[in-house]
């Protein structure tokens, strides 16, 4: 399904594997389905795999109204929905994975199992010192942008709030590419504060095999993220990706598809049982 009419919005997807239980990867921000290219050819020999562009990104339209995090979580329903191989096992990163714990709480039924990494779930910090750090470096990548600096404004983001010092040179032309055209998105996202948060009562209720991961060289703000998740979902498993930070899938992927797989082919089995 190259381009499909989800929710009134046209979204790119695609499929890649031929055999194996149905898993779905969601994106973060700034980024597209390219951002799992590294991690797709490999896991698609074990399952099928559905890959696509959120709202506002890269091949999926861009509507010109502001978004909200709701639309996001309604299309990921609906994108399963529409592929008719319900339950599924959801993967999500970052934004991605905001956007999967958000609908784990609201609609369950529609997952196997889910597997997410460091969702920028910053409401859930509380009195963190570490809080103020990440709105102020935000703040700064926002006034970039809107000063209508994008590509340095995406620089700015992945060295200071994303990725690290010295990453965005790592990055392909592509993927600076890739940064530079979905700023506007990231700018919509971040007008949305309630975004942020989670409601982990509702969230306790999911009772699905989940992975919650971690980079050993991401901020130390997101292991406080997951812990806050960890406590709502006690079952839930735990894994530090060593020597990687915030898309492990990027820089890592061979260890990537190594817990992916080991995490959601059991899940996927016991289901047969």
């Amino acid at each position: 399904m190259p381009i499909s009419e989800i929710n009134g919005v046209r979204l790119y997807s695609e499929w890649c594997g031929e055999s194996g239980a149905s898993v779905v990867l969601v994106h973060g921000s700034w980024g597209d389905h390219h951002n799992w290219d590294a991690v797709v050819p490999k896991l698609a020999q074990t399952f099928q795999v559905l890959t696509y562009d959120r709202r506002g990104h890269s091949q999926s339209e861009r509507p010109v109204t502001q978004g909200s995090v709701e639309e996001d979580v309604a299309d990921l329903a609906a994108l399963i929905t529409a592929t008719n191989r319900v339950p599924m096992h959801v993967v999500g990163n970052s934004f991605g994975a905001l956007i999967a714990l958000k609908l784990a709480a609201a609609r369950p039924d529609l997952f196997a199992s889910l597997m997410v990494h460091e969702p920028p779930l910053i409401g859930l910090l509380g009195n963190n010192p570490a809080l103020t750090s990440v709105e102020q470096r935000i703040g700064a990548v926002l006034q970039t942008l809107r000063s209508g600096n994008t590509e340095l404004g995406a620089q700015q983001f992945v060295e200071t709030v994303g990725l690290g010092p010295g990453m965005w040179e790592r990055l392909s032309p592509e993927m600076q590419q890739t940064f530079v055209f979905n700023a506007p998105t990231w700018v919509d996202e971040m007008n949305e504060p309630s975004a942020f948060t989670l409601d982990l009562d509702l969230l306790g209720r999911f009772d699905h095999p989940t992975l919650l991961s971690q980079g050993d060289q991401s901020p130390p703000f997101f292991k406080a993220i997951l812990d806050s998740i960890g406590a709502a979902l006690p079952q839930a498993g735990r894994h530090t990706f060593h020597g990687a930070g915030h898309i492990p899938h990027v820089t890592h992927p061979d260890d990537y598809v190594t817990v992916a797989v080991s995490f959601i082919g059991p899940a996927a089995t016991a289901r047969l049982a």
